[in-house]
């Protein structure tokens, strides 16, 4: 049995449960027999679903209102962080515009683990049973999908109070402990309201949350490109080791936003089962990509004007004066965008750890962490700091995460049986050996070895010295990982016969 208890509704979990009689030919289902609810029924309702299996019956949407979701998630503040940051590192602003382009070419891969969502009818968190087992999966939810969520969500919600308390500041209320409080709860609150109201509201309310994006940004890139300088190249040009060293680093550093994504089959799973593969991937990377590559260029043309080492301000003297109240609330908007999908999914990985409870009250459990997390670095410590170098190493786990998750796709050709994933019992098909799937776990654990021994982040491995200081575990940790996975993978015979039949 599956480990979440749907929220109460009527009729049968999934079509399969039971039967349903034959409509009456110009029978309407306002004539006794329940349709499936309308769009705006479905967005002014909690969702009611967690880790189950979605039936087909209310599986709706096409693949390309997956474009919304992931482009309002990515106009954000910390995006245009990361583009003027390249730049600080040293790289000119060709070179930087380079590796943003090589960096988010990783959203393949977010749009790659899409596609699994309509095959199976399951969230990324039970996907996953098929690459560890009904057990390992729990560790990995614990640590990939929940953890690092949670710390994510706090270190966002920190700059999205950062930007909201300059407002309060600029109204002339002095931005006190009690008034960084409220602010955080607040921004919080709106936040978790989209995430436990769910998939419905998201898809809804992102359209026009990303056309309100680009409009504020489109602002902000016309005061940058008033001042900035094309032909930027840095005083003293990084060469040699040291130039790939960066070159390096700042593809990590991009491809960190796509790879923290392993659960992007989160908000593609209601699409119905026929839903081209091809487009959900295409839609979901586009959505990430497009937006990611104009806000980081954008932060990096800023960066050869004014001192992005602190953005807001910086950014406010080159800005249209009528503008300057505006844009802190497109930073606050574009982080709850962003952090209501992380909380979200976070929630879904509380579930699929294995606790009995609702995915409504799950996303406030991880709200209240984060807040709790957040209030502590504002108020107490400087916690976050230390939170924010160790998430540099996310990319040592995320990417070999991701690589198992899109090996596993490929070699079962996008086959998955929804109801048999949310099956947990030691009989059941994704239970292999006590629960574990050998193949899954020594590919993450060889992944994740091969890379830390690259890294050069907070400590610099054994390769990465040798080599001068480039980091390579983002490439080796994802081949180590896949390599490792499709010469050791070995399937139930049911899922045998599903990877060797027809292409």
């Amino acid at each position: 049995m599956a480990s979440t208890i749907p929220d109460p509704h009527q009729g049968p979990r999934d079509a399969s449960d039971a039967p349903r009689a034959p409509e009456a030919p110009g029978a309407s289902h306002g004539l006794g027999v329940p349709g499936p609810p309308s769009p705006f029924e479905r967005a002014v309702r909690v969702e009611r679903h967690g880790i189950d299996h979605i039936p087909d019956r209310e599986r709706h949407g096409r693949p390309r209102d997956l474009f919304a979701v992931w482009a309002a998630a990515n106009v954000n503040y910390l995006s245009l962080v990361v583009g003027g940051a390249l730049v600080l590192m040293g790289l000119s602003l060709w070179q930087a515009v380079g590796v943003i382009v090589a960096g988010n070419l990783f959203w393949v891969l977010t749009g790659l683990l899409a596609v699994s969502g309509p095959a199976s009818g399951t969230p990324s968190e039970v996907i996953t049973r098929a690459l560890y087992g009904v057990r390992g999966n729990r560790v990995n939810n614990a640590v990939v999908g929940w953890a690092i969520s949670v710390c994510y969500f706090a270190l966002n919600l920190a700059a999205a109070a950062v930007a909201a308390s300059s407002l309060v500041e600029r109204a002339g209320i002095p931005a006190g402990a009690g008034v960084k409080v409220a602010v955080v709860v607040a921004i919080a609150a709106l936040t978790l309201t989209i995430s436990v109201y769910g998939h419905a509201v998201i898809v809804k309310l992102y359209l026009p949350i990303t056309l309100a994006l680009t409009a504020a940004f489109a602002v902000v890139a016309f005061g940058v490109l008033g001042h900035a300088d094309l032909s930027y190249t840095p005083a003293e040009p990084l060469t040699g080791a040291g130039l790939w060293a960066t070159l390096a680093a700042g593809v990590t550093l991009i491809a960190a936003g796509p790879l923290s994504y392993t659960t992007s089959a989160d908000f593609s799973r209601y699409l119905p089962r026929t839903a081209s593969p091809k487009a959900v991937l295409g839609w979901t990377a586009l959505g990430g990509f497009l937006p990611s590559v104009a806000v980081c260029t954008l932060g990096a043309l800023a960066a050869t004007a004014v001192d992005m080492s602190d953005p807001q301000t910086a950014l406010e003297g080159i800005l249209p004066r009528w503008f300057t109240p505006l844009f802190p609330v497109a930073l606050v908007v574009g982080t709850i965008s962003l952090n209501a999908l992380t909380a979200y999914s976070a929630g879904l990985a509380l579930q699929a750890v294995g606790l009995r409870i609702r995915r409504a009250l799950s996303v406030l459990v991880d709200g209240a962490v984060a807040v709790a997390l957040t209030l502590y670095a504002l108020l107490v410590s400087d916690f976050l700091d230390t939170v924010s170098s160790v998430l540099q190493l996310t990319v040592v786990l995320l990417g070999p995460s991701m690589a198992v998750y899109a090996t596993d796709i490929l070699l079962r050709r996008n086959r998955y049986d929804g109801p048999a994933l949310t099956d947990e019992t030691p009989g059941s098909r994704f239970w292999y050996t006590a629960g574990v799937h050998g193949a899954g776990a020594v590919a993450l654990l060889a992944g994740t070895t091969a890379a830390a021994l690259c890294v050069d982040t907070l400590y610099t491995g054994p390769v990465a010295s040798a080599l001068g200081g480039v980091d390579l575990s983002l490439p080796v940790g994802i081949v180590v990982a896949s390599a490792t996975y499709a010469l050791l993978a070995r399937f139930p015979a049911q899922d045998r016969v599903l990877t060797t039949s027809r292409t």
